[in-house]
């Protein structure tokens, strides 16, 4: 049905228009408003959270697990594998800073046994009594005086306002930071690229701050579980590329830990605990780091039981102890002497 549409105007005619003809003159002009103001802002960040969550638990997380098997998940990982997953995301990152002491624990357990006897961490003045420190501190001791004397160019002094300077701390901390080191040569030794040499008192910019990064990673170790096993990690792959290197050099046939296929792809140490030469002695000099194969220090093969002997962890007690009485002895001499001035000042 046609209907029409009369206008009726103070004109001479009548304008006739359809209602087909309005419809499709009609332009439709209207526009969404753009809104902006903060409490629609604060809206919008709601509802993205409240939709994050959502997809978290439709999709689900390793988090949404049980305890003991993230746990059991976690401790097979290696510990750049857990500094990787930690930047993943904030649970992960909050997950791993709270568990942190425990993972490592567990993965040194299964990846690093041998080494991580070889390798202790020196102890932080703060850890021990107040009443030590002048003793350990003290510059006459012959520790600290060689220690001034004839530092190692590729290994930072320790700091005696911040470690401990008992003999057996300042042998975990060459050790420690010798492992840096010798990890950051590992390119040029695999390339046959020669390590820069210095000169006899000369102290290029450019090893100091080497020498002070290394240092850097050591000090964190003390401070965090994870970068000691990290440490750990780091040295074990030096080792695995070093005696490689050293068997295909068919012209070196020293004797070598015996190591498969099998324990490079397995990744743990266990193979370092079977019988194999023994390394006592720092490398006092970057130029021995072509032929070192394995450095595992603090530890002696006994054959009459055929295994590796490690160093205790409590040396370290027993060597404080051994600084404490030397001074106790030092200040009762100094003592005894000062009366017998004394006495000689009062009898002339």
């Amino acid at each position: 049905m046609n209907y029409t549409l009369t206008l009726i105007i103070n004109m001479p005619r009548t304008v006739r228009v359809s209602l087909e003809d309005a419809e499709d003159a009609l332009v439709d002009t209207t526009q969404v408003l753009t809104l902006n103001s903060k409490k629609l802002e604060r809206v919008r960040k709601k509802q993205q959270k409240r939709a994050a969550k959502s997809a978290h638990r439709a999709t689900g997380s390793i988090l949404d697990l049980p305890y003991e098997l993230i746990y059991q998940i976690l401790g097979l990982l290696r510990p750049s594998d857990l500094f990787r997953l930690s930047r993943t995301c904030k649970s992960f990152h909050n997950f791993l800073q709270d568990e942190e002491a425990n993972l490592a624990k567990t993965i040194i357990d299964y990846r690093y046994v041998a080494i991580a006897k070889c390798f202790r961490l020196p102890v932080r003045l703060t850890e021990l009594d107040r009443s030590i420190h002048l003793a350990l501190q003290d510059d006459s001791r012959q520790e600290i005086v060689t220690m001034r004397k004839k530092p190692y160019q590729h290994i930072k002094s320790p700091d005696p306002e911040l470690l401990c300077t008992c003999m057996t701390c300042l042998l975990r901390w060459h050790s420690l930071n010798l492992v840096v080191d010798f990890n950051y040569w590992q390119d040029n030794l695999d390339k046959g690229e020669p390590i820069p040499m210095i000169a006899r008192g000369k102290y290029p910019e450019w090893n100091a701050l080497l020498t002070n990064d290394n240092a850097s990673y050591v000090l964190k170790a003390l401070d965090s579980s994870l970068w000691h096993a990290l440490l750990l990690e780091r040295h074990l792959k030096s080792m695995v590329r070093s005696i490689a290197r050293q068997r295909a050099n068919k012209g070196n046939k020293r004797r070598r830990f015996r190591m498969t296929e099998e324990d490079e792809n397995a990744e743990t140490d266990l193979f370092l605990e079977r019988s194999g030469p023994p390394s006592t002695e720092l490398p006092f000099h970057r130029d021995q780091y072509y032929l070192l194969e394995t450095y595992m220090p603090n530890r002696g093969w006994n054959s009459d039981e055929l295994r590796w002997m490690y160093m205790p962890a409590d040396q370290h007690d027993r060597d404080v102890t051994w600084v404490v009485r030397v001074a106790e002895w030092k200040e009762r001499q100094k003592e005894a002497q000062q009366q017998a001035e004394r006495r000689d000042g009062v009898q002339e």
